[in-house]
């Protein structure tokens, strides 16, 4: 039965003023004079009530500033839209992987729930958190899990991991071509006469087995294997700077050094600063990430960029695209990095 509504009834609430409790749909309705289901028509936006039925819900609303609970009318659809992202708290580079995914996921209707990694936080208790959240689908950055463990997390929910190879069926990927990125440095060192190239290695996991490879591959293509050096290390600036101490403590410098990533390579460039080391006169340097660092006029480091607007916009659409589109099959995405070439690299003199 339709509802009869008195729409020249009128309001019986006093505006609302000053602090106090939030205003609910109740109160709206009872401004207005109509009943709560009219009131929730109007301000979903559903047909039905007159013109003049919608302007005076809107204007009972704005005169309590009403505002809906939007996790209260997710929950009772059963969506949530919002789109879990694990992030290592230490990374320059995945804090604009979010900054750039915020961007996307606004432009299609979700919002993100952030939960980071950091020494004492692992993988496994940031992903837990975001499935607390109720987050319809996860995306991770870097992560360092074992492919069995990310494909079992798949199966509950669709997970986009971003920036590594994985082997699994049931995820989606998006990356860079690490080993190219790193052959491109080494590529353009030789250009410039290099032949005593060291690399600071990553550590553990796939993304540093990725550039280590990339690094060794490029060596040898070269024709320089008797040359190849991989030093131990991780992605941090700590390891740069250890990595650049042994370098001082030996006979001889090397011609140049490539890091695994722009904060181990800002370690490199610290420490041969403090010694008096010239970059690039006496060392190239190079990094990997094209992170805001680099940037920094103080480093003006040649490094490799990931293009982390196209990652976070490709990382977007493969979640909602199984979300939204009901996508089940599984997609890798891979970019081709590029050579950005600034002031710590330079011809042998």
């Amino acid at each position: 039965m339709a509802e009869h509504v008195d729409e020249s009834a009128p309001a019986t609430t006093p505006p609302r003023t000053g602090a106090g409790p939030r205003p609910r749909l109740e109160d709206v309705a009872a401004r207005a004079a109509l009943s709560t289901a009219t009131v929730s028509l109007v301000l979903r936006g559903a047909p039905g009530p007159s013109e003049r039925t919608r302007k005076r819900v809107l204007q009972a609303a704005a005169d309590l500033g009403y505002r809906p609970d939007r996790n209260a009318s997710l929950l009772a659809r059963r969506r949530s839209r919002l789109l879990g992202v694990m992030v290592d708290v230490h990374s320059a580079f995945q804090a604009e992987l979010v900054e750039d995914m915020y961007i996307a996921a606004e432009e299609v209707g979700y919002d993100l729930v952030l939960s980071t990694v950091t020494r004492t936080r692992d993988e496994h208790k940031s992903v837990e958190t975001l499935l607390d959240f109720r987050c319809e689908a996860l995306i991770l950055l870097a992560p360092e899990a074992p492919a069995a463990q990310l494909t079992a997390l798949g199966r509950k929910l669709p997970v986009v991991v971003v920036g590594r190879r994985v082997g699994a069926e049931d995820l989606d990927v998006v990356r860079t071509a690490d080993d190219d990125g790193v052959g491109q440095v080494v590529d353009h060192l030789v250009g410039l006469g290099h032949r005593s190239i060291a690399f600071v290695d990553g550590g553990k996991g796939v993304i540093a087995a990725d550039r280590r490879r990339g690094y060794q591959d490029a060596m040898r293509r070269h024709h320089l294997a008797e040359h190849i050096r991989v030093v131990p290390g991780d992605h941090t600036e700590a390891a740069g700077e250890r990595a650049a101490r042994q370098f001082l403590a030996e006979d001889g410098l090397p011609n140049a050094v490539v890091a695994s990533n722009d904060q181990c390579a800002v370690g490199v460039l610290a420490t041969f600063s403090r010694a008096g080391v010239d970059v690039p006169g006496t060392v190239s340097v190079a990094g990997y990430d094209d992170s805001a660092l680099s940037r920094l006029a103080c480093f003006d480091l040649t490094t490799v960029s990931q293009n982390a607007a196209d990652q976070a916009r490709h990382a977007i659409t493969a979640a909602v695209a199984r979300l939204d589109e009901g996508r089940t099959t599984a997609r890798e995405i891979v970019l081709a990095p590029r050579l950005v070439v600034r002031g710590t690299t330079a011809a042998v003199g």
